[in-house]
């Protein structure tokens, strides 16, 4: 029976595997790059005039790639730190997006010849151009720079050796506003990055004298060494034949460093990662558990950081919700509108909007601390969500309760405080437990206002380490050591109520 129904569906089959495999082989193969356009010109960006489209050279670069192995490209928009990620999983071919070339990425992906040459450079304010002129003026500075980058560990080891504060931003616009409006006293960054944002925010200086000499790479799998293999051979007739010269002078980046790079490639003389800084203690360079090791005090920092903001917040978030929650259920017609406005504003709103606002927004007015702007942004959001639950906490009181209370002659003020206010505070205890830990874990949210809590500086362990496993298993087991004995003392407190009358 099986037979005879195999052999009448044996026709149907054969016409579905060759429709298949003809409609595959009709449809071009593709070079999956992936890059980030956040990062904006010259790297990749929308084209301003068809925002559908992307602009910068290292788009035309994987173009030119793509064309060199026979496909066509194919862009994935990926974030910038999660670029390394998403190649080694094979989300993509090829990451290019200014990613540079450092001693991680040579030990944990496959990565291109170099094809091109940067500068790091130092800006300082105008007013400060001559007295600031290299790492060594900035003791006791703040010096800012974007995360995961060259740059960042020139500056972690800057501290130890002069005594300055390196600050990481997660995109390369704000360092420089913050340069200009005096948040910071320095920018260590690129100069195509540094010279771009000089055309468009007057105020810096940049300094002529290099920090480091790096690179920028495409980056690939490890198990997709034959295709970089190709890639190279193309990025070296693209060097001989001028073609890699031609996109970068379109986009205004071409120097005298470039030819001096080309030239020793194509002699085949190997290019460092990095010229002018030791990488040889470099967490790339060492075992993962002894660069664990180095990293576990910065991370037990960090959670002091995260468990100061969260418990801080929180108060601050239970007084102003207590607050919110009283006045709607006692506040007049105007107040509860006014409350009520609040509420739904703060809940409707991204808490990432409110911290950008309050930071950044207001910076022109107010120019609040990073830390303080996190605490504030924190405990204003949660503050709403607080308000809710004491307040149906309140409400749920029995009435009865009330108008017993109000016969025996106690005031409204009498009633909330004795009967109202204690039950309600057993009802929310739970929901109030729930709201620290979720508190504990938002707490990541503000390194995008540059407080280095424990999430970031697990972020930027893992960007060094190439690698997040033991990072993210060394962040998770902080985050459960601060969060489980809250929720031990939350479930003692329930139990001992429960067994207590009020």
């Amino acid at each position: 029976m099986f037979r005879k129904v195999a052999q009448a569906f044996r026709p149907a089959i054969v016409v579905a595997i060759v429709t298949v495999v003809c409609g595959a082989a009709a449809q071009p193969r593709v070079l999956r790059w992936a890059g980030d356009p956040e990062g904006g010109a010259p790297f990749v960006e929308a084209d301003p005039s068809h925002p559908d489209q992307l602009t910068g050279f290292d788009v035309e670069i994987a173009a030119l790639l793509a064309e060199g192995v026979g496909r066509t490209a194919e862009f994935q928009n990926v974030t910038f730190r999660s670029i390394d990620q998403s190649i080694a999983r094979g989300d993509a071919d090829i990451g290019m997006s200014g990613i540079e070339d450092t001693p991680a990425r040579r030990a944990t992906l496959a990565v291109t010849l170099p094809y091109y040459e940067f500068r790091e450079v130092l800006s300082v304010r105008d007013a400060d151009a001559s007295r600031l002129t290299s790492l060594a003026d900035l003791r006791g500075k703040r010096v800012a720079t974007l995360e995961g980058t060259i740059a960042y560990e020139i500056l972690l080891r800057a501290e130890r050796e002069h005594g300055l504060h390196a600050v990481s931003y997660e995109d390369d616009v704000h360092p420089y506003s913050d340069l200009v409006i005096g948040r910071v006293d320095a920018v260590l960054l690129d100069n195509v990055l540094a010279e771009r944002r000089h055309r468009a925010m007057p105020g810096f200086t940049i300094q002529p004298q290099t920090v480091a000499i790096g690179h920028y790479v495409g980056v690939l799998s490890p198990h997709n060494a034959p295709l970089r293999d190709s890639l190279n051979e193309i990025l070296r007739a693209a060097m001989r034949d001028g073609r890699l010269e031609r996109i970068f002078r379109k986009w205004s980046v071409w120097n005298d460093d470039q030819p001096k790079l080309y030239e020793q490639l194509l002699a085949g003389v190997p290019v460092p990662p990095i010229v002018g800084f030791d990488t040889s203690s470099s967490v790339a360079t060492i075992s993962k558990w002894e660069a664990a090791r180095r990293y576990l005090p910065s991370l037990l920092r960090a959670s002091v950081v995260t468990l100061a903001l969260s418990f801080l917040s929180m108060g601050l978030a239970v007084t102003i919700g207590v607050l919110i929650a009283t006045g709607r259920v006692y506040g007049g017609p105007l107040a509860r509108s006014a409350l009520i406005g609040y509420v739904e504003l703060i809940r409707g709103t991204p808490i990432l909007l409110q911290l950008f606002v309050l930071y950044y927004g207001l910076a022109s007015a107010i120019r609040l601390p990073a830390f303080v702007a996190a605490l504030l942004g924190l405990a204003l959001n949660y503050a709403a969500y607080e308000s809710e639950i004491y307040r149906s906490a309140l409400e749920a009181i029995p009435t009865g309760q009330l108008e017993a209370a109000r016969t025996l002659g106690l005031s409204e003020r009498q009633v909330l405080t004795l009967v109202r206010a204690p039950q309600a505070f057993r009802l929310a205890l739970a929901p109030m437990t729930n709201d620290f830990v979720a508190l504990l874990k938002d707490s990541s949210l503000v390194s995008v206002l540059t407080v280095l809590e424990l999430t970031k500086q697990t972020q930027i362990f893992a960007t060094n380490l190439g690698s997040w496993v033991i990072p993210g298993t060394m962040c998770a087991a902080l985050y459960l050591a601060m969060s489980l004995p809250l929720a031990a003392l939350a479930r003692r407190l329930e139990l001992r109520w429960r067994t207590t009358p009020p």
